[in-house]
């Protein structure tokens, strides 16, 4: 194999290194620079395809300078020259310039460019000097070791160019390999963001023995690193590795405490702290002593009474806890009077319907209880009123009544009927008389003593159902009362009389 053939494969095997080692060194990339000063050595195999007078196959002795400048963090424009004296001859002098590409990352940053230019090669006497233009394509690798410098591990180019000196025609298929100090002025963009942690803690509040959770969480850490997290402070009994961690709170006094977090991807800039305060409360007063309220239950005796009756409203209490205790009463309609555990409920003008008395108990400490009954109120119907059922004159005879056969005779039977129909009822018959009349007394009972004497001998009515009395009409006649079961006749300006008494005058009938 071919001395030319063996360093294309080392070309080629020296970039997949360059990748490899460059993804095993890939994180969190940092703010890139904007302008690149590369100084370092160089080593050069032309390659020549014809042989060159005087010439050794590798130039060992050379030197590299380069400056790119960068439109942001991955393009560029980069001018390279470069000088390689050999022992005896030829001299090598580029002078080119080109596109770059590079991947900066946390570590380390990879590039490629690929330049052209000036390629001079300088030979003994009598070939001289030749220009002609050259092409240098590769890439190589940059670490950083202080903030503004990095050390160019390795660079890796091949170099070609076309001479001509007459008869003889070199051409370089070469590689050049450098390595140096790269000078890293100003920045592309906005510096990286520091990482950040924040810390919460839940419940902030607990009281002494109950527990609450930490949680940490971060920001512009490196996605491809796992964070590391440690915890810190009181209550963490086991802080373990993870985002959250459970505070023990048992045994600790009331105030303000505090848990910390440490977080820490692995990277020089991949660290960040937070603090969390937290609150133990002062333990609750303990739950007073049971109070146990009286109770009570009360009745009404009678439970249903008329309008104006009373009702006995009795309260019966008792006190759990042997307290003493007083009552009171309330109603929705009467009125209820009472202090102790009997009270009574007067309904007077009370209307039909339920009246809700309350029974309150009261201890001394003040706890009551409350029970109700209800009173039913009945309103009795009116009493029956005496009713006037006619009136007959005797102003043709003094003693009897004026045409009986015919108008007295119909008020007679008219009462007779009702007196019949209602056999509670009775009938008072007043008899009247004119002012002007000599005996009007005699006469204003005889009169009565007449009628009532049709009414039991014609009409069969029983005569103790028959009262008689005078009155003060004013006219010579007889007004007849029916009186139902029940009612009182009041008869104004009448009197009852000694029907024996007035037996002397004679009766006349028709």
């Amino acid at each position: 194999m071919s001395l030319r053939k063996v360093l294309n494969s080392r070309f080629w095997l020296a970039v997949v290194a360059v990748v490899v080692f460059a993804s095993a060194l890939m994180g969190q990339e940092r703010p890139p620079s904007r302008v690149d000063i590369f100084t370092g050595y160089s080593w050069l195999h032309p390659g020549y395809d014809t042989l060159v007078p005087n010439a050794q196959e590798n130039i060992a002795r050379g030197y590299t300078v380069s400056s790119t400048y960068f439109f942001n963090r991955h393009i560029g424009l980069g001018i390279d020259t470069a000088n390689h004296l050999g022992c005896c001859c030829p001299e090598i002098f580029t002078l080119t310039g080109g596109p770059t590409v590079r991947f900066p990352m946390e570590h380390a940053t990879i590039f490629f460019h690929a330049l052209a230019g000036l390629h001079r090669m300088s030979l003994l006497s009598p070939f001289g000097t030749d220009k002609s233009i050259g092409v240098i394509a590769g890439g190589g690798l940059d670490v950083p070791i202080l903030r503004h410098v990095s050390l160019r591990l390795a660079q890796v180019d091949y170099e070609w160019a076309n001479h001509s000196y007459g008869v003889l025609q070199p051409k370089l298929n070469g590689v050049r390999l450098s390595a140096g100090i790269v000078w890293q002025l100003g920045t592309v963009g906005p510096p990286a963001a520091a990482a950040t942690a924040s810390c919460s803690v839940q419940p902030m509040e607990v009281f002494a023995g109950e527990p609450l959770t930490a949680t940490a969480s971060g920001s512009n850490f490196n996605p491809r690193h796992d964070i590391l997290y440690r915890w810190s402070g009181d209550g963490v009994k086991d802080s373990g590795n993870q985002s959250s961690v459970q505070v023990s709170t048992a045994g600790l006094a009331p105030g303000t405490y505090h848990v910390s977090a440490n977080l820490s991807d692995s990277s020089k800039r991949g660290v960040a702290s937070c603090d969390a305060a937290f609150s133990v409360k002062e333990p609750p007063p303990p739950p007073p002593a049971r109070l146990n309220p009286p109770t009570v239950s009360c009745n009404s005796n009678p439970a249903t009474v008329k309008s104006g009756e009373p009702s006995t409203i009795t309260a019966m209490g008792q006190s759990p806890d042997n307290r003493p205790l007083t009552y009171s009463f309330t109603s929705t309609s009467g009125r209820v009077s009472g202090n102790t555990a009997r009270a009574t409920l007067d309904t007077a003008g009370a209307s039909a319907g339920s009246i809700t008395v309350s029974c309150t108990a009261t201890d001394d400490r003040g706890l009551s209880a409350t029970s109700q009954t209800t009173v039913n109120i009945e309103v009795p119907p009116p009493p029956p009123m005496a009713s006037k059922c006619g009136s007959i004159e005797f102003s043709r005879d003094k003693r009897r009544p004026a045409r009986v056969d015919n108008e007295a005779k119909a008020i007679l039977d008219d009462c007779a009927l009702r007196l019949q129909q209602d056999s509670g009822a009775q009938a008072v018959i007043v008899g009247n008389s004119d002012a002007n009349e000599k005996n009007g007394a005699g006469l204003a009972r005889q009169r009565a003593i007449n009628t009532k004497d049709y009414l039991v001998t014609d009409k069969g009515i029983s005569p103790t159902r028959l009262e008689v009395r005078t009155g003060n009409g004013g006219t010579q006649s007889v007004d007849i009362w029916v009186v139902p079961a029940g009612a009182t006749f009041a008869g104004d300006g009448t009197q009852a009389f000694d029907e024996t008494r007035s037996k002397a005058q004679p009766r006349n009938r028709r």
